[in-house]
């Protein structure tokens, strides 16, 4: 192709692209719905029309052409934006089963049962760790609600003996419990 052939072409190019440019643009915002990516495929299926234009036959409509190239681009466009929108509902399902998760957990956690179950344990663990006879009089005293004397009587020994076993399991759990007390007396 000479070039004055060349610029002619050019020439009648540029000028079916100005005599054009509303419609085509009409046609791409009417599906895109985006003025600034209507203009964008526009331009685009312009440069792919006059890339080609080696396969343009004689008598080309190029009206047609272009109308097939902007319609190719805008459907690769929103089939594009629909993927990701598919992908963002996907990760905000996601987000919004975790968090319906994570509230529903919080609306069933009872601080009070976790507190208590807490000082039970760290309790229990320190009546294990308490001489065998302290460990028996406490628990007969708070866990049977026994009175001190039928506790004397039960294990055959003194009154005495049961207090001062009560008072060295009392503050073995004090010690224990220490970080607690405060809680407790609120």
């Amino acid at each position: 192709m000479s070039d004055l052939t060349r610029l002619h072409a050019m020439d009648l190019f540029s000028r079916f692209f100005q005599e054009n440019q509303e419609k085509f643009l009409t046609f791409a915002y009417s599906y895109l719905r985006d003025k600034a990516e209507a203009e964008d495929v526009l331009m685009e299926s312009m440069i792919a029309l006059w890339e080609n234009r080696d396969r343009w036959e004689e008598g080309s409509n190029l009206h047609a052409l272009l109308l097939t190239i902007i319609k190719n681009k805008s459907l690769n466009l929103l089939e594009h934006k629909q993927i990701r929108l598919r992908a963002e509902e996907d990760i905000d399902s996601h987000s919004r089963r975790e968090l319906d998760l994570r509230i529903s957990t919080l609306k069933a956690c009872e601080p009070e049962q976790i507190f208590n179950t807490e000082i039970q344990h760290i309790v229990h663990k320190a009546l294990e760790q308490m001489p065998q006879q302290s460990r028996t009089i406490f628990m007969l005293s708070r866990y049977q609600n026994l009175p001190n004397k039928q506790i004397a009587e039960q294990l055959n020994i003194s009154l005495k003996t049961v207090e001062a076993h009560i008072t060295k399991a009392l503050r073995i759990l004090r010690l224990e419990l220490k970080d607690y007390l405060a809680s407790i007396l609120l």
